[in-house]
């Protein structure tokens, strides 16, 4: 026993019972209800799959969160037994015992605890119900109070299953995927799996499991090598839309009827607040997007979209990206004269902008002396990344002596300077010496400037 830790007689009774499983599992009915939280933290994180699948039809409270309760893969298995073993009491069920049990929540929230504190006993309530779909509890209970008692008795008995999906992406994902289906289908309507996150890959291999799904209540969509086409249709079942990812969207024309189609569709989300977009060429086009979305969006990710400087100078003046929090225009070749419009963009985005990623645009010495007077004003950055582009080492002593007294900034990744590789930029061999003198010189730079607490760092670190 750790003297400076001693376990209380709590720790020591939950580990008693976890030693001992069998009388742990008969005994949980009896158990104070005080017991149940703390024992079940134990038994997740120490993967006790029996007596997590019998805690979860015992379970004393109205939820059952995961919470700050970190899931890694071997943790799979337990989350698929607590599905398995969640009690649903479907229509006409002649089950005279009712489980307390009634949302399950299976996704990682570092806000949300265990279970909810008990307003009332008589009307129960969790924070984190659906509030979207038309099976919610939230508005089946509501609609049940304006019934008549002999009838709800026929009714189901709604439950919430709250889960983050990766559809298609892995066997092991397909599996789970399947599992709640077979648990929908055998809770004869009672069961509501409600899905916040969604990510979708290979559309023709999730197409079962996503018909069981009420898209209305997804808040966070990804999609992967999955064609327009499909995302459109997808997205006609969606209202409530925060945040939407496209990577390797393929479609024929910017000008065709399935891309306006798209826009029509991305014009009724109106919560949008983050929009990510990479090897999704709008090149000459990114108005048509960014006209249609909602005023104050937060994060506008365009990695690899062939950026031009017509849509640079739309993007500097565009209202719909005037609060931006994060940007991240990677890969976008800026070989242009003129960078006034970029330099506009940071000069509307100084009082809100913190993340601010322009790796790999073949931004060079000149255009980036053009750029530290609008960088220097954005006063609220705390991330700065401009990997990959070609510096020279009196720049990049150039542009830290700019920065240090952006107090807020604290994790800067810049380019590897040139003359630290042996023959042309990118093409030649890393001097890893020359390197590691840079690093030196940048860090002796920090100091000096009172700095300690900002990082500078390359990818080859």
């Amino acid at each position: 026993m750790d003297a400076k830790n001693p376990k209380t007689l709590l720790d020591l009774a939950i580990q008693c019972l976890l030693r001992h499983e069998s009388a742990a599992i008969q005994g949980l009915e009896d158990i104070p209800r005080e017991i149940f939280i703390p024992l079940f933290i134990a038994a997740f994180k120490g993967g006790h799959k029996n007596i997590l699948s019998e805690m979860v039809k015992v379970w004393p409270f109205y939820c059952l969160h995961l919470g700050t309760l970190t899931v890694r893969e071997p943790h799979r298995e337990l989350l698929k037994a607590m599905i398995e073993n969640l009690p649903v009491c479907p229509a006409n069920s002649t089950a005279s015992w009712k489980p307390k049990l009634r949302i399950l929540d299976l996704r990682r929230d570092s806000h949300c605890r265990i279970t909810c504190p008990q307003v009332s006993i008589e009307s129960p309530f969790c924070f984190h119900s659906c509030t979207y779909s038309d099976h919610s509890i939230t508005k089946i209970e509501g609609q049940l109070r304006f019934i008549e008692l002999e009838s709800t008795s026929q009714l189901p008995r709604p439950i919430e299953l709250l889960v983050d999906l990766s559809l298609g992406v892995s066997l092991m994902e397909k599996e789970f995927s399947a599992l709640l289906v077979r648990k929908t289908v055998e809770s004869l309507g009672a069961l509501h799996i409600c899905c916040r996150d969604l990510q979708v890959v290979k559309l023709s291999d999730c197409k079962r499991a996503l018909s069981f799904l009420d898209l209305n209540c997804v808040n966070r969509l990804l999609f992967d090598k999955v064609s327009l086409t499909d995302i459109t249709n997808i997205l006609s079942q969606m209202s409530h839309l925060k945040s939407l990812c496209l990577l390797k969207v393929p479609f024929r024309s910017l000008g065709g009827k399935v891309f306006k189609n798209f826009l029509r569709h991305l014009q009724r989300m109106e919560n949008l607040k983050e929009l990510k977009l990479s090897s999704f060429c709008l090149k000459n086009h990114l108005d048509s997007v960014l006209r249609v979305l909602p005023p104050n969006l937060e994060f506008l990710y365009l990695s690899f979209c062939d950026i031009s400087y017509r849509d640079f100078r739309f993007l500097a003046q565009c209202p719909q990206v005037s609060h931006l929090k994060m940007l991240n225009l990677s890969n976008s070749t800026m070989y242009w004269d003129n960078f006034e419009p970029f330099q506009t963009l940071l000069l509307n985005l100084s009082g809100t902008l913190k993340h601010l990623e322009i790796n790999h645009c073949l931004i060079n010495d000149s255009a980036i002396s053009v750029l530290i007077p609008a960088l220097i004003r954005c006063t609220q950055l705390r991330i700065l990344s401009f990997a990959g582009n070609p510096i020279t080492m009196p720049m990049l002593v150039n542009i830290m002596h700019s920065l240090t007294p952006l107090m807020k900034l604290k994790y800067v990744i810049y380019p590897i300077p040139m003359h630290c590789y042996e023959r042309r930029h990118f093409q030649g061999r890393l001097d890893r010496q020359r390197l590691a003198t840079v690093q030196l010189h940048l860090k002796a730079m920090l100091q000096v400037a009172g700095r300690r607490d900002m990082k500078w760092t390359t990818y080859s670190e």
